[in-house]
């Protein structure tokens, strides 16, 4: 079978590749550095022919309120466009777990946005909801940091590899269509400034993180289970030691 990865070189879309292609998939890497535009749609009508199924798990390369949205609003335009003159049956895109519990920050409602285009489309899609990545800790820690300090709040965070990230994806391109939501995580739940502290620790990283129950989550507020998914996610295998053992 067929599938286009867009965002297809990243972290996540060059692991979905790969565990296609282990399993006899013909998985295309589709992304700016291999002639495909989703902003501009250079390229996609020539990588999507013959394709049974599409996955975005693009992202912006500005997360900034306006270019955000724009980013995801066109890109995904485009593809639904692009992807049903294709022919191509199932749209699969991944996405963040408590997207609709956050759209005080520009990047969630970006998200809600792009989800809400595949939901109205008519078209048969599966849409992935993931926790946050391990390897998303630094970039968590750089954004919440304060005059030397990395202030956070000790909510919940169930975060997962990106290889699990990548499994579950693939399990949904290569299944039947959800037309709806799939939550996936990690195994372990954690406060969240505990860690980022773990993480930082890990790398060495000298900074200090202050629990503070006011801090902000890429700008908007959040509850103790905001960042965490409900009771029927399925869950991942590597837990954060395992994977920080590996790097």
């Amino acid at each position: 079978m067929k599938i286009v990865v867009i965002g297809g070189t990243g972290l996540i879309g060059s692991k979905l590749v790969a565990w296609l292609r282990e399993r006899g998939h013909e998985a295309v890497p589709a992304a700016p550095n291999t002639g495909v535009n989703t902003l501009t749609g250079e390229g996609l009508a020539e990588a999507l022919e013959g394709a049974a199924v599409v996955v975005d798990v693009s992202n912006s390369p500005d997360f900034a309120d306006g270019p955000v949205m724009e980013f995801f609003r066109t890109s995904t335009t485009n593809l639904l466009d692009h992807s049903a003159k294709a022919g191509v049956g199932h749209y699969v895109a991944l996405s963040v777990v408590g997207t609709d519990r956050l759209l005080e920050s520009g990047y969630f409602r970006a998200k809600q946005a792009q989800e809400d285009l595949i939901r109205e489309s008519g078209r048969d899609y599966s849409i992935v909801h993931a926790t946050q990545f391990f390897e998303f800790v630094k970039a968590i820690a750089d954004f919440s940091t304060v005059d030397g300090q990395v202030r956070l709040s000790t909510a919940l965070i169930q975060p997962i590899s990106s290889g699990d990230v990548a499994a579950a994806v693939g399990r949904a391109a290569v299944g039947e269509p959800l037309n709806g939501i799939r939550e996936i995580a990690g195994p372990e739940e954690f406060p969240l400034d505990e860690l980022v502290r773990r993480g930082l620790a890990a790398k060495n990283d000298p900074r200090e993180v202050v629990a503070d129950e006011q801090a902000l989550y890429y700008g908007a507020h959040f509850g103790e289970r905001t960042l965490v998914p409900g009771p029927d996610a399925e869950l991942g295998g590597d837990t954060f030691d395992k994977w920080s053992a590996g790097q």
